[in-house]
């Protein structure tokens, strides 16, 4: 067993134990009521099934491929995605043997491909092999992997962290695990699809409030948090598709006066927001112990995959003995989390990266809309979408701009409101203002 980080009493621990085991108990029970059948099942007359149940080429959402894939073959649109890159995504990138200026990759840092920590990367596979081979509850801890637990928790100011192996599942099964159907969780209307999704498991009641409108959020809270035992507000640090922030001094002023919870999405702003890219509390100047749930992915800053969850030990500790996607996943894997963990020290030594993404997201938000493109939300923060308002427009666009060398990606219906159709522009350390200029002028040209 790991050592309890908080250094308190063994009593949590001892209890969590008997809940994990209470739980493989009962569903022990429930597999002695599987159905057996009976000799005359077999014979039992079943009516005709229709080939539509069990072709997938008949299931309703791939018949709506198919015809989004002949409308776009009929309009002459190539498929923007799953385009293959032969070496690493950053400023640049090769496809297909031909350069692009890259505007589709999370590298905000520059840090994927750096032979530091590649070289993390390839001590750790020496060391511990490719794979930890099974979940860590049951097959034990790696050193490497306490240690960039420890480093994120350090980061945040809290007490401990965990690490998932992947940033969707993170959320998915955090939510799922943490809440029930007596609690509620309310969620910015922009909030990632790995929240929606892990609210919906968690059999939570769910409300959203309008984006980034807290006085939306305080009015729901005063008239629903009466109904509900736990009820958690769920934010992003800085919004994936609109490139602007959330309020987090205020956020937790609210979240005081309903007795609620918080917690914040860092996937984007880890690396990126606070003037050493600690994230949205460096930001805005706030203790991290003021949010109850740190959440962040290590695929864009921190050049890995992967997701963490940072905070209280007592948080951690649940989701170490509890939550699905950790119990019952293998851990994350040592060549990933040494990169991680170096991605991380190189942030904290080299300052001048997130200084340096400051400047380029600013220098692009200030040329696109001197050109007169509709930016949106955007704070020039690492992500500016240029709004288009149709998604054959942002399509075609796209196609254009990849012809002139320019690689961005389309985001359309149903990912935003058709109106809302755009192209996303991800600005990284590494990007020039000759390569935003090019990308400016060729989307003016088509636009």
């Amino acid at each position: 067993m790991s050592q309890n980080p908080s250094g308190r009493s063994g009593d949590l621990k001892g209890r969590l134990i008997q809940h994990f085991r209470s739980r493989h108990e009962h569903a022990g029970d429930a597999s002695r009521h599987v159905y057996r059948g009976s000799a005359t099942d077999a014979g039992t007359p079943w009516p005709e099934v229709p080939d539509d149940y069990v072709r997938f080429e008949r299931f309703p959402d791939y018949k709506k491929l198919s015809v989004t894939r002949l409308a776009a073959d009929k309009m002459g649109l190539d498929n923007p995605f799953f385009r293959v890159h032969q070496g690493v995504a950053a400023a640049t990138t090769e496809i297909d043997g031909r350069g692009y200026v890259n505007f589709a990759s999370y590298n905000y840092l520059g840090l994927a491909g750096h032979p530091r920590v590649n070289h993390a990367a390839e001590e750790a596979i020496a060391h511990y092999g490719t794979t930890v081979s099974a979940s860590r509850l049951v097959a034990g801890e790696r050193p490497i992997q306490q240690a960039l637990e420890q480093a994120l928790a350090d980061n945040y100011g809290v007490e401990a962290c965990l690490s998932f192996v992947s940033g969707h599942a993170t959320n998915v099964s955090t939510l799922g695990y943490l809440f029930g159907p007596r609690d509620l969780i309310v969620h910015d209307a922009l909030i990632h699809n790995s929240i929606l999704e892990g609210a919906r498991l968690s059999g939570a009641a769910r409300r959203s409030f309008e984006h980034n409108d807290l006085d939306a959020l305080d009015r729901l809270l005063s008239e629903m948090r009466g109904r509900y035992e736990r009820v958690l507000i769920v934010v992003e640090g800085l919004y994936s598709m609109d490139g602007d922030t959330a309020d987090l001094p205020r956020l937790v002023r609210i979240k005081k006066r309903h007795k609620a919870l918080l917690m914040v999405d860092e996937a984007h702003s880890l690396g990126v927001l606070g003037e050493t890219g600690r994230g949205l509390h460096e930001h805005h100047g706030v203790d991290g112990r003021e949010v109850d749930i740190w959440m962040g992915t290590l695929s864009k800053t921190l050049a890995s995959c992967g997701g963490f969850i940072a905070g209280s030990a007592a948080l951690v500790e649940l989701l170490r003995y509890g939550a699905p996607g950790f119990v019952y996943s293998v851990g994350i894997s040592p060549p990933l989390t040494a990169a991680a963990l170096e991605a991380l020290r190189i942030m904290q030594e080299e300052p001048h990266r997130v200084q340096r993404l400051h400047e380029r997201g600013q220098a692009f938000l200030k040329m696109a809309r001197e050109a007169g493109l509709n930016t949106g939300l955007s704070e020039g923060y690492a992500i500016t979408p240029v709004i288009l308002g149709g998604s054959l427009k942002a399509t075609r666009a796209s196609q254009k701009l990849f012809e002139g060398g320019v690689n961005v990606q389309p985001i359309i219906y149903p990912a935003v409101e058709e109106k809302a159709a755009r192209l996303r522009f991800f600005i990284g350390a590494l990007h020039t203002e000759a390569q935003f200029r090019l990308a400016i002028d060729t989307l003016r040209r088509c636009a």
